[in-house]
């Protein structure tokens, strides 16, 4: 049974092992949580390693890391990279705060889901099953090669902000073409929620990511102690 510390500590994030640039609300960024947070980098955690190999050597180094950040006092623990929900049933298994790997894990409430993710061609059946998810939710991902993929997966310096929003509102708008019965949509990937707002007026529906999730279990967590 997972034991909640008090959240009067601070939300913990494991971190990819990555340089491109954490704009105000990627995960990365620390003015975009409103509760107090740690990051901590897993070494190694490459994008390519954690979303297209899928590499399992790299849990043992995330629990290590997650283990680190809850003897400093993490209250609990997310990502940054909603691949590594595959993770998640380890990580509650070897931690006593709760994880929360990816906005992966909201799918099961909503209805009528639809997912936006990084790489359509890597987040497979495993992820939506670790994540409680119907098998048949609607995934769409980034367009193959552009901008704001290449910058992520390849890991590049450089990130234009007005590229990066139109490749998503893209990806968006085709999720929409292909799945019209889409009510809500969740955003995998954790460099995603700044084009958040940009996505919803695309849509029209409300949008989820780790981002929101975490923030409102956050404060479920709270209510415990209140």
């Amino acid at each position: 049974m997972t034991l909640h510390r008090n959240p009067a500590g601070f939300l913990g994030v494991l971190m990819l092992d990555t340089r491109f640039p954490r704009v105000l609300g990627d995960v990365g960024n620390p003015a975009s949580f409103a509760m107090p947070v740690q990051h901590r980098v897993v070494a190694g955690a490459s994008p390519q390693r954690v979303v297209r190999e899928r590499d399992p050597a790299l849990l043992q180094p995330f629990i290590d890391a997650a283990r680190g950040l809850v003897d400093d006092g993490a209250a609990a623990i997310t990502t940054s990279c909603g691949f590594l929900v595959t993770f998640q049933g380890a990580l509650q298994a070897a931690l006593p705060v709760p994880v929360w790997t990816s906005s992966l894990l909201a799918l099961p409430a909503l209805e009528a889901p639809g997912v936006i993710t990084v790489d359509a061609g890597a987040l497979g059946s495993a992820h939506l099953h670790a994540a409680g998810a119907a098998a048949d939710t609607p995934v769409v991902g980034l367009e193959p090669g552009c901008h704001l993929q290449h910058t992520l997966l390849e890991d590049l310096p450089r990130l234009d902000a007005l590229r990066a929003e139109a490749d998503a509102v893209h990806a968006a708008r085709t999720l929409m073409r292909r799945h019209p019965q889409v009510r809500s949509v969740v955003l995998e990937c954790t460099n995603l929620p700044p084009y958040a707002d940009a996505i919803r007026r695309a849509t029209g529906r409300p949008v989820v990511h780790l981002l929101s999730l975490v923030h409102e279990r956050w404060a479920q967590l709270a209510g415990h102690y209140q």
